[in-house]
């Protein structure tokens, strides 16, 4: 068993790397991606864990990209560099990233404060560091009273169709992929469920024109995803041509109900992926 997809606290995930390479050795995973939002931080603290811990570690990333539909929305694209590490272009391309997310958290506190919930810059990234970003916000809000959870955060602030929402600079999907593809990587869009089409064939017309961009594989195992989900992406891979991936998206607690390895994710996809 594998699992594709897991978060440290070097994005939004509550787990040190160090504590996630033992959880995953613990289960007796044969094989781990870290995918931190927009950096490879986790990854790299963890590799010289993992190498002593005999756990076969993948490098990742979980990349925030837009589509227009006609409405900007937001689509997580997972990219995947099982063979060798991404290039140095790839990395300096990651800065611009990491900037464009701090400028939008200034802006995002700024708004919250003008609604009057009062959260500061400094205590989001004290929580955050550097790679602080709404998670922060909403655990804030939570802490502070604002909200009775989370996901309230996000429903009633910080969505983008809530009204505390606001954007950030992020590359197209079709440029996530491209960016992927030049590093060496192999580009899949992160759990398709949350795409939000409830017209199945809409959400097959807009798959397809993922892989007319050039994506790779598609993340068919994953917590929010019912068996009949599953076996869906799989017949869009198999139609498609796309190679398949699959995690948990465990985040610690940050997403309690989110198990590491849960999403029983076949050891075969990721043999497949090297090949």
């Amino acid at each position: 068993m594998i699992d594709l997809h897991s978060h440290t606290t070097e994005s939004d995930g509550s787990t040190e790397p160090a504590d996630l390479i033992e959880a995953a050795r613990r289960i007796r995973l044969d094989a781990l991606a870290i995918t931190d939002h927009d950096t490879l931080s986790g990854y790299q603290i963890a590799k010289p864990l993992a190498e002593a811990a005999g756990l076969r570690l993948i490098c990742g990333i979980e990349l925030s990209t837009k589509i227009h539909t006609p409405a900007r929305k937001t689509v997580h694209l997972l990219g995947y560099f099982p063979d060798a590490e991404p290039t140095s272009e790839f990395l300096q391309w990651l800065l611009g990233m990491q900037a464009a997310r701090r400028d939008r958290n200034h802006r995002l506190a700024a708004r919250l404060q003008s609604m009057r919930v009062d959260i500061t810059i400094e205590e989001v990234e004290a929580l955050g560091r550097s790679m602080a970003g709404r998670p922060h916000f909403a655990k804030l809000m939570v802490q502070k009273g604002y909200v009775s959870s989370t996901t309230d955060a996000f429903r009633l602030y910080l969505d983008e169709s809530a009204p505390g929402y606001v954007d950030r600079e992020e590359p197209t999907l079709a440029d996530g992929i491209a960016r992927i593809a030049s590093a060496g990587g192999i580009s899949s869009v992160a759990h398709p469920i949350r795409l939000g089409k409830r017209n199945l064939a809409e959400e097959e017309e807009l798959i397809a024109s993922f892989v007319a961009w050039g994506l790779d594989a598609i993340e068919a195992y994953h917590s929010d995803h019912s068996p009949a989900d599953v076996k869906r992406y799989l017949g869009y891979a198999g139609k498609y041509g796309l190679r398949v991936t699959g995690g948990s998206d465990y985040h610690g607690d940050n997403k309690p109900n989110v198990r590491l390895g849960g999403a029983n994710v076949p050891t075969s996809l990721l043999d497949e992926l090297r090949r």
